[in-house]
């Protein structure tokens, strides 16, 4: 089966001192682009694509964190250099 290549007929229109480019809430939608994405320059034109969240949730990042078995032995001495001795203001 062969890949259908839509195409359509856009202008440039005036943002500020730039240039911007409508795109139809449609495909907006349909390829998940919010309020950025990226532009990449590729050798056969400009190419738009979402960006992917690589930011990890806290229960990812807990488990990422308990994967590492880090070593954590002098934790108690941190705990205990004094510091919760001082008056301290935020």
């Amino acid at each position: 089966m062969e890949k259908q290549v839509r195409t359509r007929d856009v202008k440039l229109v005036p943002i500020g001192n730039s240039k911007g480019v409508r795109i139809p809430k449609p495909l907006l939608i349909k390829y998940g682009l919010k309020n950025s994405f990226l532009l990449e320059e590729t050798e056969q034109g400009l190419l738009l694509r979402k960006k992917e969240d690589n930011k990890l949730s806290w229960e990812d990042t807990y488990k990422a964190m308990a994967d590492e078995k880090e070593n954590w032995d002098d934790f108690d001495t941190t705990l205990l250099d004094g510091l919760e001795d001082e008056e301290f203001e935020y």
